[in-house]
């Protein structure tokens, strides 16, 4: 899962440095060209463009500072944290609802995950398999139970789900 996420920002930090070292400077210049830049709506769309991607490109950068931190022999082996496979059920609905808990840039419902950021990751972090948890969502209090947990350094030893 770490080098799935490490892939996924280098390949949309590539593509931004494409995009600010290549295309943005063309735009810049082509916009420059047509005169008047007070009223020019091109040149402020690029500029404003590239203030973001330059913004986006920090942002990414600080995440794989995060990630490169990660210690997986220092993860917890029996509770809920980052690369878990959850399958938890809703008290209330009596519905079952099975997630991975990933990094706060990287949800993805359709596919089954969940951001550790989430309230639903903040909720559940640090519970074991059994065990209720209350958790707050926008909706109101919510209490699930962990049915089935597969922590990330279990799956890396090939011992969970």
């Amino acid at each position: 899962m770490l080098q799935e996420i490490r892939e996924k920002i280098e390949a949309e930090i590539e593509n931004l440095m494409q995009e600010l070292n290549v295309e943005l400077p063309a735009r810049i210049k082509t916009a420059m060209e047509h005169g008047d830049l007070r009223e020019n709506a091109e040149f402020k769309a690029a500029k404003e463009r590239q203030g973001f991607v330059e913004a986006r490109l920090n942002h990414l950068t600080s995440r794989m500072t995060e990630l490169s931190k990660i210690d997986v022999n220092e993860m917890p082996y029996d509770r809920v944290g980052f690369g878990s496979r959850v399958k938890i059920r809703d008290l209330g609905m009596e519905e079952d609802f099975t997630f991975t808990i990933t990094a706060g840039d990287f949800i993805d419902l359709d596919a089954g995950q969940v951001s550790l950021a989430s309230p639903i990751g903040r909720g559940l972090l640090g519970a074991r398999e059994g065990e209720e948890v209350g958790i707050q969502l926008p909706v109101g209090e919510r209490r699930y139970r962990v049915l089935e947990l597969s922590t990330l350094p279990q799956q890396l030893e090939g011992k969970g789900g």
